[in-house]
């Protein structure tokens, strides 16, 4: 059995034992091992305020493999498409933002994101000749980036 097939399994029975009635697929595609949890009616209440129960039930189940399977692979979790439609969204805010700092010349803040997202919001200003991105607040989990001109 792949840590595929057994994160499948892990997510199968949490939902199940939970109440939900979903169709779970697996993808090995570029994002790396995916399970995609369609639902018809029950996927707001999975995604959560914001993606906060999707990140929830993503760490369970990853935190669950890693009991059962040593060095396992990241198992992402989504539901009905929702961090693909989140990672678009906030690709084109920050490219919005972008503009703005190109136009004024002030800086612009996001608002605080996961290493995760973060690291595709640095990426779309990697090559950027005029903008850059900069994360702050070195302590915090959730950090902010700024978007500045560069110099």
């Amino acid at each position: 059995m792949t840590p595929l097939d057994h994160a499948s399994q892990i997510l199968d029975s949490m939902l199940g034992y939970l109440g939900f009635a979903v169709k779970i697929d697996q993808d090995d595609g570029p994002d790396g091992p995916t399970l995609m949890i369609h639902s018809e009616d029950d996927g707001q209440m999975l995604v959560g305020k914001r993606g906060a129960t999707l990140e929830d039930i993503q760490y369970l189940v990853n935190r669950v493999l890693q009991r059962h399977i040593p060095n396992p692979p990241r198992i992402r979790v989504d539901i009905d498409h929702y961090r693909s439609m989140r990672e678009d969204q906030m690709v084109d805010d920050a490219r919005e933002l972008g503009e703005r700092v190109r136009a004024t010349g002030k800086p612009e803040i996001l608002p605080p994101m996961n290493s995760y997202y973060r690291r595709i919001i640095h990426n779309v200003f990697v090559d950027d000749p005029e903008v850059q991105s900069v994360s702050l607040d070195a302590q915090a989990r959730f950090k902010r980036i700024q978007l500045k001109r560069r110099r």
